[in-house]
């Protein structure tokens, strides 16, 4: 009877124990992330959207997209990407996996240099490593200040701008090293899009 007694009783604080952990743990820690995300961090807690003029989302600015079509010597491209079948899919994040000697990459990477090059009008040699290759994730929203200057001239062009007025604007979305030391600088390119819409 004592030992029926006992299993009554460890089942009934196994049964209040496991519905403390899920109110605590799965109601009430998740809803205080939650509302501290929302107060601190608000934009960040909601995919840090980036809106244009008008206030449209037009995207994140921690996801790059493709801007292609018929204009796109009118934006700043991003690097490219191997997410997905089109590129910046974020269902499907993932680099292409083809290693630095793959004849496959290297063939790729000889195409984009060699289009960049007469797109830009620069030579071939000084087409940056990010403008060729994809990133790890194929979602890297941010290119190298370098790579971004290279596009100036034909973004310039494109729009009937001054390559100086079109500079300044890179200049204004370029981004320093996190802390001053940590990686590198870089230029998001749907910001600095956006800013060279508003232009007039």
């Amino acid at each position: 009877m004592a030992s029926v007694r006992s299993t009554f009783r460890s089942t009934g604080v196994a049964i209040r124990l496991t519905l403390l952990s899920t109110v605590v743990l799965g109601l009430a820690y998740p809803l205080a992330v939650w509302g501290v995300g929302q107060a601190a961090f608000h934009d960040q807690a909601n995919g840090s959207m980036v809106t244009d003029s008008s206030g449209k989302v037009v995207g994140s600015s921690l996801i790059g997209q493709s801007f292609d079509g018929k204009d796109a010597d009118r934006w700043f491209q991003s690097r490219p990407s191997a997410a997905g079948e089109k590129g910046y899919d974020a269902n499907a994040s993932s680099g292409s996996n083809l290693g630095p000697s793959n004849p496959d990459l290297t063939k790729a990477v000889e195409e984009r240099r060699a289009a960049l090059a007469k797109a830009d009008g620069v030579s071939a040699a000084d087409v940056p490593a990010d403008a060729v290759t994809a990133s790890g994730s194929g979602l890297d929203p941010d290119i190298s200040p370098e790579y971004a200057l290279q596009q100036v001239s034909r973004v310039a062009s494109a729009r009937g701008l001054s390559a100086d007025a079109v500079r300044k604007l890179v200049d204004e979305h370029t981004e320093s090293r996190q802390l001053g030391f940590l990686g590198e600088p870089v230029v998001n390119v749907l910001e600095l899009n956006l800013a060279l819409a508003a232009t007039r």
